[in-house]
């Protein structure tokens, strides 16, 4: 299927997208000295940290000089709740997002006027660089309210001139019909969720295909080349991932360009990347596969200085744009299962199901322990022409010997009748973890 050439006009990107890359790093150096100040100087917790680290912001006189700083965490924003690493008086706040805390403390992160107009300025370059274009209708299946997905890409599909159809996350039917009724272009939405709008499609006797959609902006979970594959025969469109984290912005820290789709461009005026060793903590050259590290260089209400999110990539060289770009996430260093030795992420169990003919795109890992030894069960389905029981056991016994032979683990697999795997209304919940804990 050929797909919409959706190419920018160069002339229509910001300035720092085609900027050298001794532009880039000179703004980079100036913006970092001064989040570097601003955090000291407002932060007593960057103010404590620097000082037990024995460095000071005039420290800094070159870009590898971060590395001498001290690393921040989620749990500091924890720890810290709700307002404590705030950087400006709370009545500065123009906006507070939070994440669920289902596992702990809600983290809380605040944004000045300064920075959710800039974050609207991210989330429109990256629209623009996934295909979306002034005048289109987006329909935006992010959820709203504290999450900060739905209303980020609101504000940056606004700030690019688009019609927003703020949909929100859920009523799968009703999702579908908007697409086809309001004529969406772009969709913004989980790769996991866009599965079941593809779904719904299907139940209802309809084709994907036909509708008006030539981009899908894909985020807020780690989703697989063959993902995007799936889901741009299906609907005939561009699926693109945008890559973005609360505690340093929301969506819009880096996103795809269409024309490549090679890996994510940074919007490195805003945001300084760095890639470390996850045991270590040290510094690994561009190439080198680790952890990203993240420091904030123009956010007022909350600098974050080599933020740590946990996520696994490689830092490579521009190539649509200057601005350096990370390889898709493959999963994030605690979503890690470690099971009799070997590392396994939920992006590499999805590979597998993706290569097995007649299996639908959902699946759940189930995590148990039997005696001493940990064990894996994969939840897959079968489409529904796929459904009787000797096809779906001839699945299963592919989908294991897929996972043996791709991933070098041994795991039980349950394939069951269409829609017996959990579905997912935002982000997916691809690992159930019913080990007893230590």
């Amino acid at each position: 299927m050929t797909l919409p050439d959706l190419t920018p006009d160069r002339a229509s990107l910001d300035p720092m997208e085609t900027a050298s890359i001794d532009e880039i790093r000179k703004l980079q150096l100036d913006r970092l000295k001064w989040s570097l100040r601003h955090a000291f100087d407002n932060v007593p917790l960057y103010r404590d940290r620097f000082a037990a680290a024995g460095v000071h912001p005039d420290d800094l006189t070159s870009l590898a000089d971060l590395a001498k700083f001290p690393f921040t965490y989620k749990d500091d924003l924890r720890a810290h709740y709700p307002f404590g690493m705030f950087a400006v008086p709370r009545e500065q706040i123009t906006r507070i997002h939070a994440s669920s805390g289902t596992t702990g403390q809600p983290t809380v992160v605040g944004y000045t006027q300064n920075d959710v107009s800039m974050w609207a300025d991210m989330v429109a370059r990256s629209l623009r660089a996934g295909g979306t274009r002034p005048g289109d209708v987006v329909h935006v299946a992010y959820g709203y309210g504290l999450f900060t997905g739905g209303l980020g890409a609101h504000y940056g599909a606004e700030r690019l001139g688009c019609t927003v159809v703020p949909v929100s996350g859920g009523m799968t039917e009703r999702q579908v019909n908007l697409i086809r009724d309001f004529g969406a272009s772009t969709i913004l939405v989980t790769p996991s969720y866009m599965l079941n709008i593809l779904e719904q499609f299907e139940a209802m006797g309809l084709d994907p295909a036909d509708t008006n959609l030539n981009t899908g902006i894909f985020g807020a979970e780690p989703w697989t080349n063959a993902m995007r594959g799936k889901i741009e025969a299906a609907f005939g469109m561009h699926a693109v991932d945008i890559y973005g984290l609360s505690e340093i912005l929301g969506p819009g820290v880096a996103s795809e360009c269409v024309e490549t789709k090679d890996g994510l461009h940074i919007w490195e005026d805003h945001f300084y990347p760095e890639i470390i060793d996850p045991v270590t903590g040290d510094v690994l050259p561009d190439g080198s596969e680790g952890e990203l590290v993240f420091t904030t260089l123009t956010k007022e209400g909350l600098p974050m200085i080599r933020y740590r999110t946990r996520d696994l990539t490689r830092l490579l060289p521009g190539t649509a744009r200057t601005l350096r770009r990370m390889e898709k996430i493959t999963g994030r260093s605690d979503d890690m299962m470690i099971l009799r030795g070997v590392n396994v992420f939920p992006t590499q169990i999805e590979e597998q199901v993706l290569k097995v003919a007649g299996l639908a795109p959902h699946f759940q890992i189930e995590l148990s322990r039997n005696g001493a030894m940990d064990t894996m069960m994969v939840l897959a389905e079968g489409l529904p022409d796929h459904a009787d029981d000797a096809t779906r056991a001839a699945m299963g016994a592919a989908l294991a010997q897929a996972i043996k032979d791709g991933i070098g683990i041994t795991a039980q697999v349950d394939i069951r009748a269409p829609g017996g795997v959990e579905r997912s209304q935002g982000k997916a919940r691809r690992v159930v973890d019913n080990r007893p804990k230590d």
